[in-house]
């Protein structure tokens, strides 16, 4: 969807982007998920999340998020520097986007550019 990207990137990741990500972007730089307010650095393979006013980057989400369902959650492409920095007009642009559930996602896409996803990427 177009209006889910902010910013421009350069070049091209598909084969890094995770199996849960959504379809129709040749470069992600990071994920925004309105449900969890948090981030996810694509490039690094981390998720960026507030604890204690503090922006966390880490491995996996910690466990407040247990339920959170990366599958079924809409994710917008924002491919600019440390978006975090710029939270507040990301979560105000994003908000409406809260609890959707039918973003096609890389997973399930058969396009010939997520090929190396179709056997099972595991990030």
């Amino acid at each position: 969807m177009a209006d889910a990207q902010v910013g421009f990137g350069i070049g091209v990741n598909i084969g890094s982007q995770p199996e849960w990500g959504p379809v129709g972007y040749h470069h992600a730089r990071y994920y925004y998920m309105p449900d969890i307010d948090a981030y996810y650095d694509v490039n690094a393979h981390q998720y960026v999340y507030n604890e204690n006013n503090v922006w966390v980057h880490g491995g996996a989400l910690p466990p407040r998020y247990a339920n959170y369902d990366r599958y079924h959650s809409y994710k917008a492409v924002i491919n600019q520097r440390n978006p975090w920095e710029h939270h507040a007009d990301i979560r105000a642009r994003y908000a409406g986007y809260k609890g959707h559930t039918d973003q096609r996602m890389i997973r399930d896409s058969h396009d010939y550019h997520y090929r190396n996803h179709w056997s099972g990427d595991k990030h």
